[in-house]
Protein backbone atom coordinates (compact mmCIF):
# COMPACT_ATOMS: atom_id res chain seq x y z
CA UNK A 1 0.00 0.00 0.00
CA UNK A 2 1.09 3.39 -1.20
CA UNK A 3 0.95 6.01 1.33
CA UNK A 4 -2.34 8.61 1.21
CA UNK A 5 -1.83 11.78 0.11
CA UNK A 6 -3.24 14.92 2.27
CA UNK A 7 -7.08 14.90 3.26
CA UNK A 8 -9.12 17.99 3.57
CA UNK A 9 -12.60 17.19 5.59
CA UNK A 10 -11.33 15.13 8.26
CA UNK A 11 -12.53 15.61 12.20
CA UNK A 12 -10.18 14.84 14.95
CA UNK A 13 -10.40 14.22 18.07
CA UNK A 14 -7.32 14.27 20.58
CA UNK A 15 -7.05 11.00 22.81
CA UNK A 16 -4.95 11.18 25.91
CA UNK A 17 -3.31 7.95 27.81
CA UNK A 18 -5.79 4.82 28.37
CA UNK A 19 -8.19 7.11 30.40
CA UNK A 20 -9.16 8.96 27.06
CA UNK A 21 -8.71 6.16 24.68
CA UNK A 22 -10.32 2.98 25.92
CA UNK A 23 -13.74 4.62 26.70
CA UNK A 24 -13.93 5.92 22.69
CA UNK A 25 -12.64 2.28 21.29
CA UNK A 26 -15.20 0.51 23.27
CA UNK A 27 -17.49 2.51 22.24
CA UNK A 28 -16.35 2.55 18.69
CA UNK A 29 -16.72 -1.51 18.98
CA UNK A 30 -20.29 -1.50 20.96
CA UNK A 31 -22.17 0.95 18.12
CA UNK A 32 -20.21 -1.39 15.09
CA UNK A 33 -22.57 -2.97 12.83
CA UNK A 34 -21.30 -3.80 9.52
CA UNK A 35 -17.44 -4.46 10.44
CA UNK A 36 -14.78 -4.02 12.63
CA UNK A 37 -10.86 -4.02 11.79
CA UNK A 38 -8.25 -3.87 14.92
CA UNK A 39 -4.15 -4.39 15.30
CA UNK A 40 -2.00 -3.97 17.84
CA UNK A 41 1.35 -4.91 18.91
CA UNK A 42 0.29 -5.70 22.48
CA UNK A 43 -2.90 -7.24 23.33
CA UNK A 44 -3.20 -8.54 27.23
CA UNK A 45 -5.30 -10.43 28.66
CA UNK A 46 -5.64 -7.86 32.10
CA UNK A 47 -8.98 -6.16 32.34
CA UNK A 48 -8.57 -3.79 29.53
CA UNK A 49 -7.64 -6.47 27.29
CA UNK A 50 -10.68 -8.52 28.51
CA UNK A 51 -12.87 -5.97 28.15
CA UNK A 52 -11.89 -5.36 24.38
CA UNK A 53 -12.34 -8.98 23.96
CA UNK A 54 -15.54 -9.73 25.43
CA UNK A 55 -16.61 -5.92 23.38
CA UNK A 56 -15.90 -7.89 20.12
CA UNK A 57 -16.87 -10.97 20.64
CA UNK A 58 -20.30 -9.24 21.66
CA UNK A 59 -20.14 -7.62 18.04
CA UNK A 60 -19.53 -10.87 16.36
CA UNK A 61 -22.55 -12.44 17.53
CA UNK A 62 -24.76 -9.74 16.38
CA UNK A 63 -23.45 -10.34 13.21
CA UNK A 64 -20.43 -8.12 12.38
CA UNK A 65 -17.52 -8.62 10.58
CA UNK A 66 -14.72 -8.79 13.12
CA UNK A 67 -11.16 -9.20 12.36
CA UNK A 68 -8.44 -8.59 15.09
CA UNK A 69 -5.04 -8.79 14.28
CA UNK A 70 -1.78 -9.10 16.32
CA UNK A 71 1.29 -9.12 16.69
CA UNK A 72 2.98 -12.80 17.07
CA UNK A 73 6.02 -11.47 19.08
CA UNK A 74 3.99 -8.71 21.04
CA UNK A 75 1.50 -11.09 21.93
CA UNK A 76 3.27 -14.05 21.87
CA UNK A 77 1.55 -15.31 25.63
CA UNK A 78 -1.58 -14.59 24.61
CA UNK A 79 -3.68 -17.35 26.09
CA UNK A 80 -5.26 -20.33 24.07
CA UNK A 81 -8.39 -20.48 25.75
CA UNK A 82 -9.02 -16.57 24.49
CA UNK A 83 -8.17 -17.72 21.21
CA UNK A 84 -10.71 -20.11 21.25
CA UNK A 85 -13.09 -18.06 22.78
CA UNK A 86 -13.32 -15.73 20.39
CA UNK A 87 -13.40 -17.88 17.02
CA UNK A 88 -16.20 -19.54 18.79
CA UNK A 89 -17.90 -16.08 19.05
CA UNK A 90 -17.32 -15.33 15.27
CA UNK A 91 -14.48 -13.36 15.42
CA UNK A 92 -11.68 -13.94 12.62
CA UNK A 93 -8.19 -13.91 14.91
CA UNK A 94 -4.67 -13.54 12.93
CA UNK A 95 -1.25 -13.06 14.09
CA UNK A 96 1.76 -12.02 12.63
CA UNK A 97 4.64 -13.70 12.47
CA UNK A 98 4.04 -15.74 15.43
CA UNK A 99 6.68 -16.50 17.41
CA UNK A 100 7.22 -20.77 16.29
CA UNK A 101 10.48 -20.66 18.24
CA UNK A 102 11.87 -18.26 20.88
CA UNK A 103 15.49 -18.87 19.54
CA UNK A 104 15.45 -18.71 16.67
CA UNK A 105 18.45 -16.38 15.03
CA UNK A 106 16.40 -14.98 12.00
CA UNK A 107 16.42 -11.80 11.40
CA UNK A 108 13.23 -11.45 10.31
CA UNK A 109 12.02 -11.56 13.71
CA UNK A 110 12.57 -8.37 13.80
CA UNK A 111 9.92 -7.17 11.38
CA UNK A 112 6.93 -6.52 13.83
CA UNK A 113 3.79 -5.04 13.83
CA UNK A 114 4.01 -2.50 15.65
CA UNK A 115 1.67 -0.37 14.35
CA UNK A 116 -1.80 -0.02 16.86
CA UNK A 117 -5.17 0.73 14.30
CA UNK A 118 -8.78 0.10 14.14
CA UNK A 119 -11.56 1.08 11.75
CA UNK A 120 -15.21 0.81 12.53
CA UNK A 121 -17.98 0.41 9.38
CA UNK A 122 -15.25 2.48 7.54
CA UNK A 123 -16.44 5.89 9.31
CA UNK A 124 -14.32 5.70 12.26
CA UNK A 125 -11.05 5.26 13.23
CA UNK A 126 -8.52 5.17 15.84
CA UNK A 127 -4.64 5.83 15.09
CA UNK A 128 -1.79 5.67 17.97
CA UNK A 129 0.75 4.32 20.28
CA UNK A 130 -1.59 2.66 22.74
CA UNK A 131 -1.83 -0.92 22.86
CA UNK A 132 -4.89 -3.10 24.49
CA UNK A 133 -3.43 -3.74 28.06
CA UNK A 134 -4.01 -1.17 31.37
CA UNK A 135 -1.89 1.64 31.66
CA UNK A 136 -1.69 1.38 35.62
CA UNK A 137 2.45 0.44 35.76
CA UNK A 138 2.27 0.91 39.61
CA UNK A 139 1.46 2.66 42.76
CA UNK A 140 4.04 5.39 42.48
CA UNK A 141 3.63 5.98 38.94
CA UNK A 142 1.22 7.82 36.47
CA UNK A 143 -0.62 6.11 34.12
CA UNK A 144 1.32 5.25 30.94
CA UNK A 145 1.90 8.92 28.89
CA UNK A 146 0.42 8.37 25.41
CA UNK A 147 -1.98 9.53 22.80
CA UNK A 148 -4.92 8.50 19.99
CA UNK A 149 -6.25 10.40 17.81
CA UNK A 150 -9.88 9.12 16.53
CA UNK A 151 -10.24 10.38 13.09
CA UNK A 152 -13.88 10.69 11.11
CA UNK A 153 -13.87 11.36 7.31
CA UNK A 154 -11.75 10.75 4.43
CA UNK A 155 -8.45 9.84 6.33
CA UNK A 156 -10.83 7.07 7.86
CA UNK A 157 -10.56 5.26 4.79
CA UNK A 158 -7.37 5.23 4.50
CA UNK A 159 -6.66 3.80 7.64
CA UNK A 160 -9.40 0.92 6.44
CA UNK A 161 -7.44 0.14 3.26
CA UNK A 162 -4.37 -0.07 5.55
CA UNK A 163 -5.89 -2.73 7.43
CA UNK A 164 -7.37 -4.70 4.52
CA UNK A 165 -3.78 -4.96 2.78
CA UNK A 166 -2.23 -6.05 5.99
CA UNK A 167 -4.87 -8.37 6.57
CA UNK A 168 -5.04 -9.91 3.06
CA UNK A 169 -1.49 -9.66 3.26
CA UNK A 170 -1.20 -11.74 6.43
CA UNK A 171 -3.82 -14.30 5.33
CA UNK A 172 -1.81 -14.87 1.91
CA UNK A 173 1.85 -15.47 4.04
CA UNK A 174 0.02 -18.14 6.08
CA UNK A 175 -2.11 -19.29 3.31
CA UNK A 176 -5.14 -19.32 5.64
CA UNK A 177 -8.34 -20.61 3.69
CA UNK A 178 -10.76 -18.70 5.37
CA UNK A 179 -10.01 -14.96 4.37
CA UNK A 180 -11.72 -12.21 6.04
CA UNK A 181 -13.72 -10.97 3.15
CA UNK A 182 -14.15 -7.33 3.50
CA UNK A 183 -18.44 -6.88 4.08
CA UNK A 184 -17.51 -3.09 3.41
CA UNK A 185 -16.83 -3.93 -0.33
CA UNK A 186 -20.92 -4.25 -0.76
CA UNK A 187 -22.01 -1.67 0.88
CA UNK A 188 -22.42 2.16 -0.58
CA UNK A 189 -20.80 4.86 1.35
CA UNK A 190 -19.12 7.60 0.17
CA UNK A 191 -16.31 8.20 2.77
CA UNK A 192 -15.26 11.11 1.02
CA UNK A 193 -18.17 12.73 2.57
CA UNK A 194 -16.37 16.04 5.06
CA UNK A 195 -16.51 15.56 8.40
CA UNK A 196 -14.66 18.02 9.60
CA UNK A 197 -12.22 21.29 8.72
CA UNK A 198 -8.65 19.22 9.28
CA UNK A 199 -6.43 17.69 6.46
CA UNK A 200 -4.56 14.87 7.52
CA UNK A 201 -2.34 12.23 5.64
CA UNK A 202 -1.89 8.65 7.08
CA UNK A 203 1.48 7.38 6.42
CA UNK A 204 2.52 3.76 6.88
CA UNK A 205 6.13 1.99 7.22
CA UNK A 206 6.95 -1.45 5.76
CA UNK A 207 9.73 -3.17 4.36
CA UNK A 208 8.43 -2.54 0.73
CA UNK A 209 7.72 0.80 -0.94
CA UNK A 210 7.36 2.67 2.26
CA UNK A 211 10.73 1.75 3.73
CA UNK A 212 11.41 5.44 5.11
CA UNK A 213 8.05 7.01 4.55
CA UNK A 214 7.71 8.08 8.38
CA UNK A 215 11.40 9.29 8.31
CA UNK A 216 10.76 11.39 5.14
CA UNK A 217 8.03 12.78 6.75
CA UNK A 218 9.88 13.65 9.67
CA UNK A 219 12.70 15.42 8.26
CA UNK A 220 10.70 17.15 5.68
CA UNK A 221 8.54 18.80 8.68
CA UNK A 222 11.91 19.69 10.56
CA UNK A 223 13.31 21.04 7.43
CA UNK A 224 10.49 23.59 6.78
CA UNK A 225 10.29 24.52 10.30
CA UNK A 226 10.63 27.92 11.20
CA UNK A 227 9.78 28.72 14.66
CA UNK A 228 8.95 25.79 16.77
CA UNK A 229 9.97 21.82 16.78
CA UNK A 230 8.40 19.89 19.81
CA UNK A 231 8.88 15.64 20.06
CA UNK A 232 7.79 13.60 22.28
CA UNK A 233 8.85 10.22 21.79
CA UNK A 234 9.74 7.02 24.38
CA UNK A 235 12.51 5.53 22.48
CA UNK A 236 15.05 8.11 20.42
CA UNK A 237 17.95 6.90 18.94
CA UNK A 238 17.78 8.64 15.59
CA UNK A 239 19.59 8.32 12.63
CA UNK A 240 22.70 11.05 11.47
CA UNK A 241 20.04 13.19 8.99
CA UNK A 242 17.48 13.21 11.28
CA UNK A 243 19.99 14.53 13.96
CA UNK A 244 21.64 16.48 11.80
CA UNK A 245 17.89 18.59 10.51
CA UNK A 246 17.46 18.85 14.52
CA UNK A 247 20.48 20.20 15.42
CA UNK A 248 20.66 22.35 11.80
CA UNK A 249 16.99 23.55 13.00
CA UNK A 250 18.43 24.66 16.50
CA UNK A 251 21.49 26.86 15.11
CA UNK A 252 18.80 28.77 12.52
CA UNK A 253 17.00 29.56 15.64
CA UNK A 254 13.96 27.36 15.68
CA UNK A 255 13.00 26.24 19.19
CA UNK A 256 13.89 22.60 19.32
CA UNK A 257 12.31 20.84 22.28
CA UNK A 258 12.73 17.24 22.92
CA UNK A 259 10.81 15.22 25.87
CA UNK A 260 12.17 11.87 26.14
CA UNK A 261 11.14 9.15 29.02
CA UNK A 262 13.12 8.49 32.13
CA UNK A 263 11.74 5.17 33.18
CA UNK A 264 13.59 2.51 31.43
CA UNK A 265 11.84 -0.66 30.44
CA UNK A 266 13.94 -0.66 27.26
CA UNK A 267 17.20 0.40 29.05
CA UNK A 268 19.63 -0.77 26.39
CA UNK A 269 18.10 1.91 23.64
CA UNK A 270 17.54 4.26 26.17
CA UNK A 271 20.89 4.62 27.83
CA UNK A 272 22.50 4.61 24.60
CA UNK A 273 20.09 7.24 23.71
CA UNK A 274 22.31 9.32 26.05
CA UNK A 275 25.11 9.27 24.02
CA UNK A 276 23.62 11.51 21.65
CA UNK A 277 22.93 14.38 24.01
CA UNK A 278 25.74 16.25 24.39
CA UNK A 279 25.49 17.37 20.85
CA UNK A 280 22.21 17.76 20.37
CA UNK A 281 22.34 20.39 23.52
CA UNK A 282 25.62 21.91 22.91
CA UNK A 283 24.10 22.48 19.15
CA UNK A 284 20.92 24.27 21.10
CA UNK A 285 18.66 21.77 21.26
CA UNK A 286 16.53 21.28 24.43
CA UNK A 287 16.16 18.23 25.96
CA UNK A 288 13.44 16.94 28.96
CA UNK A 289 13.36 13.28 30.63
CA UNK A 290 9.46 12.58 31.50
CA UNK A 291 9.88 11.69 35.54
CA UNK A 292 6.33 10.94 36.80
CA UNK A 293 6.06 7.27 35.50
CA UNK A 294 6.32 5.17 32.11
CA UNK A 295 6.26 7.04 28.73
CA UNK A 296 5.16 5.73 25.49
CA UNK A 297 4.14 8.58 23.75
CA UNK A 298 5.11 8.93 19.33
CA UNK A 299 3.99 12.77 18.76
CA UNK A 300 5.42 15.70 17.59
CA UNK A 301 4.24 19.62 17.08
CA UNK A 302 5.99 22.05 14.48
CA UNK A 303 5.45 25.79 13.98
CA UNK A 304 1.77 25.46 16.37
CA UNK A 305 -0.02 24.14 13.02
CA UNK A 306 1.64 20.45 11.78
CA UNK A 307 1.21 17.60 14.22
CA UNK A 308 1.83 13.93 14.13
CA UNK A 309 0.30 11.14 16.33
CA UNK A 310 1.02 7.23 15.97
CA UNK A 311 3.12 4.10 16.98
CA UNK A 312 6.52 5.14 15.49
CA UNK A 313 9.26 5.69 17.57
CA UNK A 314 12.52 7.59 16.37
CA UNK A 315 14.76 4.66 16.48
CA UNK A 316 16.47 2.08 14.10
CA UNK A 317 13.89 -0.60 14.73
CA UNK A 318 10.51 1.52 14.03
CA UNK A 319 12.20 3.27 11.35
CA UNK A 320 14.16 0.70 9.98
CA UNK A 321 12.40 -2.61 10.63
CA UNK A 322 8.47 -2.69 12.12
CA UNK A 323 5.37 -1.90 10.47
CA UNK A 324 4.50 1.40 11.53
CA UNK A 325 1.61 4.09 11.21
CA UNK A 326 1.32 7.65 11.91
CA UNK A 327 -1.51 10.21 11.05
CA UNK A 328 0.01 13.67 9.94
CA UNK A 329 -2.03 16.45 10.47
CA UNK A 330 -1.99 19.85 9.19
CA UNK A 331 -4.41 22.16 11.62
CA UNK A 332 -3.86 24.82 13.68
CA UNK A 333 -6.67 23.26 16.09
CA UNK A 334 -5.61 20.38 16.49
CA UNK A 335 -1.95 21.08 16.73
CA UNK A 336 -2.47 23.70 19.23
CA UNK A 337 -4.33 21.34 21.86
CA UNK A 338 -1.64 18.86 21.43
CA UNK A 339 0.78 21.65 22.07
CA UNK A 340 -0.74 22.76 25.00
CA UNK A 341 -0.84 19.00 26.43
CA UNK A 342 2.76 18.50 26.02
CA UNK A 343 3.51 22.15 27.43
CA UNK A 344 1.73 21.16 30.40
CA UNK A 345 3.49 18.00 30.85
CA UNK A 346 7.04 19.89 30.13
CA UNK A 347 6.55 22.71 32.84
CA UNK A 348 5.47 20.13 35.82
CA UNK A 349 6.45 16.26 34.95
CA UNK A 350 9.75 16.73 33.47
CA UNK A 351 13.60 17.69 34.18
CA UNK A 352 15.50 19.77 32.07
CA UNK A 353 18.97 18.09 31.04
CA UNK A 354 21.73 20.43 30.95
CA UNK A 355 25.14 20.82 30.17
CA UNK A 356 26.22 20.37 34.17
CA UNK A 357 24.30 16.90 34.04
CA UNK A 358 26.42 15.57 31.69
CA UNK A 359 29.95 16.79 32.84
CA UNK A 360 29.07 15.98 36.30
CA UNK A 361 27.52 12.18 35.23
CA UNK A 362 29.73 9.85 36.74
CA UNK A 363 31.95 7.62 34.85
CA UNK A 364 30.37 4.66 35.59
CA UNK A 365 26.96 5.91 34.09
CA UNK A 366 29.23 7.61 31.19
CA UNK A 367 30.57 3.96 30.35
CA UNK A 368 27.21 2.40 30.75
CA UNK A 369 26.01 4.66 28.01
CA UNK A 370 28.58 4.18 25.75
CA UNK A 371 28.14 0.55 26.20
CA UNK A 372 24.64 0.29 25.49
CA UNK A 373 25.22 2.75 22.17
CA UNK A 374 27.92 0.03 20.96
CA UNK A 375 25.96 -2.75 21.79
CA UNK A 376 23.04 -0.95 19.66
CA UNK A 377 25.29 -0.67 16.72
CA UNK A 378 26.92 -4.00 16.97
CA UNK A 379 23.40 -5.74 17.10
CA UNK A 380 22.10 -3.59 13.81
CA UNK A 381 25.07 -4.69 12.56
CA UNK A 382 24.67 -8.51 12.81
CA UNK A 383 21.42 -8.50 12.01
CA UNK A 384 21.89 -6.58 8.55
CA UNK A 385 20.05 -3.12 9.45
CA UNK A 386 22.58 -0.84 10.69
CA UNK A 387 25.34 0.76 8.50
CA UNK A 388 24.54 2.71 5.77
CA UNK A 389 21.12 2.22 6.21
CA UNK A 390 20.51 3.88 9.51
CA UNK A 391 23.21 6.54 8.07
CA UNK A 392 25.79 6.44 11.25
Amino acid sequence: MRDSNWQTGNQLSLLRDGTGFFPALLAAINAAQVEIRLETYIFEPDETGLAVANALMAAARRGVHVGLLIDGFGAKCFPVPLQQELKAAGVYLLFFRPELSRFSLKRSRLRRLHRKLSCFDGELAFVGGINILNDDDGPDLAPRYDYAVQIKGPAAADVHRALTHQWRYTSWVQLKKQLFVSPLLLVESDWSVPKGGATARLVVRDNARNRHSIERAYLEAIQNAQTEIIIANAYFLPGLRLRKALMRAAKRGVNVVLLLQDERDQALLQYASWAYYSNLINAGVKVYQYKQGFMHAKVAVIDGEWATVGSSNIDPFSLLLAREANLFVKDKAFATELHEDLQRHLQQDTLTILPKHIKQARWTLRVLVWICYGLVRLLMGISGYGGRKNRE
